[in-house]
């Protein structure tokens, strides 16, 4: 392979953003060899040393598609290439004990139900993919990039799709956080590793920290594995950037019936680990100690920005950019976890953290790039929140802003067959945020409408005897 490469177009990253951004580029036509997307993410058999294969370049320059499908064929017997997944999956049905998500059952873009796009896929469109490929120089004012094995990448637009990586309990030096066992979930490789530790830990005891996302999701997970499990997390209860008490109140009294044990109000400051270093214990900040076989990790995440120190404009902890997604440097875009932009609803500027917004602004900034070329417009970026999760038999939906009064409605008793309720935000005497736990499609797509069009709010207690009824109305 040579030295250097260039391309018109490259995509930083290989997440969900990378998957639709390339998606969108085939859809406006695309030419072979004009896009590469360079992701440092891909897992190795034991078939083959990690130094022999530290950079597979499955070129588009170099070969035909045919040539392309048949080395896949060869490399894929050996080698699990990660073209872009639907990262959602993996704390979900990828840790299911029976009949469990494997790739490439969930690559981009089946989350939107859209086609599957196999490694071949990318090949067939002329779109290169520059897997295990570690960037670790940006330099945007000559437009290069330089990976950790020294190949240059030159570029004429560059779309920054970098997505977010975990905050680890090593990052605070906390004692014993370095033990084996002591999980964390981002990469399907993660995934991996915490699939190994369950089976091989079975029927053990897990600790999960975190009460978010994350922690919750897991959590499901590792009951559903016969997992004794607790959950630990410092706020008074659980999601509290989204839920409200009543609505926390709800999730922990029925994981609680479900097995799962919760601790708030304290976090882990160290952990125990046996001869081989295994953890085998969770040391907390009010005195308890928790057997543990497993701990899995949720604190949170940070933007992947640090490449882009000093060249681009930061704002709210990621890269600020347009209603376009374009940065301060032109030709540079920034989409997904890694862009603050304006968040037109709201008249304000903010980062969202969501498959749903990766998948979105993706399409956003492709469509303005190739506009601004042919000097068309296209609209401004128009985003209505939107958050999911699903655990156990509950699956809930949210959509707008969680500001204002909360008014609960609905059967938030955790011992009923089917729970359904839900929940509106109301300021300024208007709804601006809908959330609802169990509802059919019909119905989530109804409080999405509710978000959306912020319809004034007469009555609140009437509002909260509509329930449901009110948003079929909007």
């Amino acid at each position: 392979m040579a030295a250097e490469k260039h391309f018109k177009y490259v995509i930083l990253g290989g997440g969900v953003a990378a998957g639709y951004a390339a998606r969108e580029f085939a859809k406006q036509g695309v030419k072979p060899g004009e896009l590469a997307i360079i992701s440092k993410e891909a897992v190795c058999s034991l078939t083959f040393s990690t130094t022999y294969m530290a950079e597979f370049h499955f070129s588009c320059s170099m070969f035909d598609a045919a040539m392309q499908a048949w080395m896949y064929e060869i490399f894929a017997a050996n080698r699990h290439l990660v073209a872009p997944y639907e990262r959602p999956a993996l704390s979900k049905g990828y840790l299911f004990p029976q009949n469990a998500a494997r790739l490439p059952g969930f690559h981009v873009c089946v989350g939107s139900g859209g086609e599957r796009q196999l490694p071949e896929w990318y090949a067939e469109k002329g779109i290169e993919l520059i897997l295990s490929t570690e960037i670790v120089k940006a330099d945007l004012a000559a437009k290069t990039l330089t990976s950790a094995a020294g190949a240059t990448f030159t570029y004429q637009i560059l779309l920054i799709a970098t997505g977010a990586t975990v905050i680890k309990l090593t990052d605070f030096g906390t004692q014993g956080a370095d033990s084996n066992n002591i999980l964390y979930l981002r990469e399907i490789d993660d995934a991996d590793k915490l699939v190994a530790a369950i089976q091989a830990k079975k029927g053990g005891k897990a600790v999960v920290i975190g009460g978010g996302y994350i922690g919750l999701e897991l959590s499901a997970a590792l009951r559903l594995n016969d997992y004794d499990v607790t959950m630990v997390f410092p706020e008074p209860w659980c999601m509290p950037r989204l839920f409200t008490a009543e609505i926390a109140a709800f999730y922990e009294a029925y994981y609680a019936n479900k097995g799962v044990q919760i601790v708030k109000g304290t976090i882990a400051v160290g952990f125990d680990a046996d001869a081989n270093g295994d953890v085998k214990a969770v040391k907390l900040k009010d005195g308890r100690v928790l057997e543990a076989d497993i701990v899995v990790v949720g604190v949170g995440a940070r933007p992947l920005t640090t490449l882009f120190k000093g060249q681009v404009a930061e704002e709210k902890g990621g890269i600020k950019t347009d209603a376009f997604f374009e940065t301060s440097v032109p030709g540079v875009y920034a989409v997904g976890d890694v862009a603050t932009f304006p968040m037109k609803m709201y008249n304000e500027l903010r980062r969202v953290e969501h498959v749903d917004h990766s998948r979105k602004s993706a399409e956003q900034a492709v469509k303005a790039i190739i506009s601004k070329e042919s000097g068309e417009s296209v609209p401004e970026y128009e985003y209505l929140p939107f958050f999911y999760s699903r655990s156990f038999d509950l699956g809930w939906q949210f959509y707008g802003d969680n500001v204002g009064e909360a008014i609960l409605f609905g059967d938030s008793d955790p011992t009923s067959a089917k729970p359904k309720f839900g929940s509106y935000w109301i300021k300024d005497g208007k709804v601006l945020g809908a959330f609802l736990e169990g509802g059919s499609p019909d119905e989530n797509k109804a409080i999405a409408k509710v978000a959306k069009t912020q319809p004034p709010v007469a009555n609140v207690e009437e509002l909260k005897k509509e329930g449901l009824q009110f948003a079929s109305k909007i």
